[in-house]
């Protein structure tokens, strides 16, 4: 079955038009006679949206209850029996409520396109995954509803749905989005110009980044070589020296001239060209251009200025930016540099920008690693001289006689030029041609190929063999040069492979990444021999081009032991190249097993701690159930007893006595089961606008009334938080102070607002605890000090502190002034929550006063 397609309507913000925009693409399509249906849309009573929904078949939703309350969510099995060819599901990021089939309406949307269901969703930019820290820092509110950017990366098609910041409050001012009393609220707060602002240029660099993708994916399918200046891509040549810190900060600059610019700063460990470079000079450069957001890159390369070009034409740069040379003038007549290079060959599409700095035309650090080999210049010249000197020094001697010992030496000068310049072969020519010559012109008889005295044979014997004495020599140096220059080159990439384990970059992904550019391949996958079913499968690939399935599909495979192998795409790497490539993949496969054994060490420790919990909870369990059960099994057999006859004063006493126990059970068990909640993370919240005023008297129950002073100010913000929980947390600490307090002495719970958080203190004034244990208190099975075992078993603070967390809160404890202990309960104001409103997780709608998603007006008491 072919898998379905989904379209995602991309927003900055509520109320931009996503659901409508969706809604109108329905309506199109059943036109054109397109079986299309309505899973699941909100449209939060908005007209216009409702309006939409006119016409459109609509999926019944399940009915869900939970805490009470009743809801809907999307039926994914009525849809899966409807099988329509397109569905409509609002609110991606949407958490279901408990019970339902999913946790998450995501998961919900991948079962219908696995069973070939065309998908048009809706998301906001605020719930992509990867961007929660940003949106946190622009808004101050903290996303807990999120979908995994793979999963919106992997959409078919990604349609953004843009308005201005000014239209949008408009629409908010007229009432289109939300209702009246929440307008003014919403304008002051989430629908900040400069919020809205930020979070459109987040989805619209997001979506400009996956435009990106799609290019450069169709670039390496269609073998486009050509650079198309789509957006402005800065590529940096450093050298190692200390001018690249000047030229990164210039093209940071000049990318931020131009919209979404990019800075790729790239070294290129060549074998000539550049000196030598510092890696700790390396290393500065590097963070430099990663606090800048750039990226850095490493590749090998025995042209530099051929390399350069070839980075920034794969990359599809626009522009490169080069220091101006350190060599002084007379060093130029080796050649004219990479900068020149680089400009000359750049072509019309690619700009180059020479940058001066303070080490410009001062010479170099270090001497010039020559060449992997001698390079075509010199051996055309070689050849040159070789082929055309003997016969032109020839013409010169037959006007100026000056002997034959002085001809063979003049000769012989030409050969040795040839084998400094071209190497062996060109002297050889040299040598055979200066040969034939000097015997027909200079030998006697004269113009004849015989030599009549035995002394000038030997003169020309010796004359060859010094000719290929020398050649042999030069041809030698190369080799060796160019051996020198590899190993630096290897040895530079080694050193950075290595460096990257020291700074505990452990990605494999990013790994493989360094392996295609290093190379200058299309793509790099981790292969991994399965079963007879699946003989291999991919643990890791990155790039773009086809995807490979097995080693022998690729154009490299490097084999890792007997079943893991490294395959690459793009070209045929030369033999010498697969040293380093050995290295690269023994690494991956270093990197893989880490990453397993860190998977298992997270699930060992989970179980470790399962069993230090299961452990504490018998010890616990074992004593604190047992005393009030022993207690209320003695009040009862003595109530039943007909040998005693009891007073209306000691039946009285003995039903307090059961009481008393089924109230410390009800405690401990209520305890247990939240810890268990909490260990589990199957905390479900709902999170709605609530007073403090309404949750913190109700939480105080359990303790006697005079041994709590409250102060909760009526002017104080409503808190988002889930009521259940907060009265939960405040009643394990209330109970928690008045255990420690000291008799008379009430336990003061008070509140105050400050930044867009309430605080709630629970202030005691007993022995107070230590800096070094106010952490460890919150500890599941602790108790402070010499608390006695029928205290507790040490789970009320755990629990409180979770529950805190699980509402984005904090809780803490600080010394009371004078002595005691303070409880400090830090949760999140209303109104500094942004959009995330009751009845709606994804911060799409407030709360309405009727209707399916509306939620209870106080949800049940939780025991306490």
């Amino acid at each position: 079955m072919a898998r379905g397609k989904l379209r995602i309507h991309l927003g900055a913000a509520p109320g931009v038009g996503k659901t409508y925009a969706m809604l109108s693409e329905a309506h199109r399509r059943v036109e054109r006679g397109t079986d299309c249906v309505v899973a699941f849309v909100e449209h939060h009573h908005r007209p216009r949206t409702e309006a939409m929904l006119h016409g459109l078949e609509e999926v019944p939703r399940r009915r869900l209850e939970h805490r009470g309350a009743v809801f809907t969510e999307m039926d994914v099995d009525a849809v899966l029996a409807r099988r329509p060819q397109v569905a409509l599901v609002d609110e991606l990021a949407h958490t279901n409520v408990p019970g339902s089939r999913n946790a998450k309406r995501w998961q919900d949307v991948e079962e219908l396109l696995a069973a070939g269901i065309d998908v048009i969703s809706t998301v906001n930019i605020q719930h992509l995954e990867s961007l929660g820290d940003v949106v946190e820092s622009i808004t101050g509110v903290r996303q807990r509803e999120t979908v995994p950017d793979e999963f919106v990366r992997r959409a078919d098609q990604v349609e953004l749905v843009d308005m201005s910041p000014q239209a949008l409050r408009r629409r908010m001012a007229h009432g289109n989005i939300y209702a009246p009393d929440k307008v003014d609220a919403a304008l002051s707060h989430h629908f900040r110009p400069g919020n809205l602002t930020a979070l459109r240029e987040l989805a619209l660099l997001w979506v400009a980044d996956r435009v990106d993708e799609y290019l450069k994916q169709y670039r390496s399918e269609h073998r486009v070589s050509a650079i198309w200046g789509s957006r402005e891509r800065i590529v940096v040549g450093l050298t190692g020296g200390p001018e690249g810190r000047t030229l990164i900060r210039r093209a940071a600059r000049l990318a931020e001239k131009g919209a979404g610019g990019e800075v790729l700063a790239v070294y290129i460990a060549g074998t000539d060209g550049l000196t030598s470079a510092s890696p700790k000079e390396l290393a500065v450069q590097r963070t430099l251009v990663e606090d800048l957001g750039g990226t850095f890159h490493h590749v090998v390369g025995d042209d530099i200025p051929a390399a350069l070009l070839d980075f920034a034409r794969g990359a599809n740069a626009t522009q490169i930016v080069l220091g101006s040379s350190r060599r002084k003038a007379w060093q130029y007549v080796f050649g004219p540099g990479v900068g020149a290079t680089v400009a000359r060959e750049s072509g019309p599409d690619l700009d180059v920008h020479i940058v001066t700095h303070e080490g410009a035309a001062k010479g170099r650090g270090l001497p010039v690693a020559r060449g992997a080999r001698l390079g075509r210049a010199r051996i055309i010249w070689g050849w040159a001289v070789g082929l055309a000197g003997p016969p032109l020094m020839t013409v010169l001697l037959g006007t100026v006689h000056l002997g034959l010992a002085n001809d063979i030496l003049l000769l012989l000068t030409v050969t040795v030029a040839a084998a400094l310049l071209g190497g062996l072969l060109p002297a050889l020519a040299s040598a055979a041609l200066g040969t034939l010559l000097l015997n027909y012109f200079f030998t006697a008889p004269l113009h004849r190929w015989t030599v009549a005295d035995p002394k000038n044979i030997v003169a020309i014997v010796i004359f060859v063999g010094v000719g290929v004495s020398v050649a042999s020599v030069v041809d030698l140096a190369a080799r060796r040069t160019h051996q020198a220059a590899r190993l630096r080159a290897e040895s530079e990439i080694l050193s950075y492979l290595a460096g990257n384990v020291l700074r505990g970059e452990t990605s494999l992904e990013a790994l493989l990444e360094r392996v295609r550019e290093t190379f200058g391949m299309e793509s790099a996958s981790l292969l991994e021999r399965g079963d007879h079913l699946a003989p291999w499968t991919c643990v890791g690939r990155v790039g773009v081009g086809r995807p490979v399935r097995r080693p022998e599909d690729a154009d490299v495979g490097v084999p890792v032991g007997d079943r893991l192998a490294l395959a690459l795409t793009g070209r045929i790497l030369p033999a010498e190249d697969r040293r380093v490539l050995a290295a690269f993949a023994a690494q991956a496969v270093v990197v893989l097993d880490r990453r397993r054994l860190q998977e298992e060490a997270d699930q060992a420790r989970t179980l470790a701690e399962g069993d230090r919990i299961r452990t504490a909870l018998l010890a616990a369990v074992s004593h604190d159930l047992r005393t009030p059960l022993a207690g209320i099994k003695a009040a009862v057999s003595s109530l039943r007893s007909d040998d005693v006859a009891w007073s209306e004063e000691d039946r009285a006493e003995l039903l307090e006595g059961i009481e008393d126990g089924a109230d410390r059970l009800d405690h401990l068990v209520g305890n247990l089961l939240d810890m268990s909640r909490l260990q589990t993370g199957t905390v479900a919240l709902i999170i709605r606008e609530t007073g403090l005023d309404e949750v913190v008297p109700m939480a105080l129950g359990g303790v006697p009334a005079e041994s709590v002073t409250l102060d909760i100010p009526e002017t104080l913000p409503l808190v988002a938080v889930d009521a259940g929980l907060l009265e939960r947390s405040v009643a394990n600490l209330v109970e928690n102070a008045v255990k420690y307090s000291p008799d008379g002495t009430p336990v003061l719970v008070s509140a105050s607002a400050l930044a867009g958080r309430v605080e709630v203190r629970v202030v005691d004034r007993g022995p107070g605890v230590p800096d070094e244990a106010k952490e460890r208190i919150f500890e599941p099975f602790q108790r402070y000090g010499d608390a006695p075992r029928g205290a507790g078993v040490g789970l009320g603070l755990a629990v409180a502190r979770g529950f805190a967390e699980a509402m984005g809160g904090t809780l803490d404890a600080e010394d009371t002034p004078g002595g005691g202990l303070t409880m400090v309960l830090t949760v999140r104001a209303a109104e500094d929550r942004g959009t995330a409103t009751p009845g709606s997780p994804t911060g799409h709608a407030p709360p309405t006063a009727a209707g399916p998603r509306e939620l209870p007006a106080q949800p049940e008491r939780q025991a306490s």
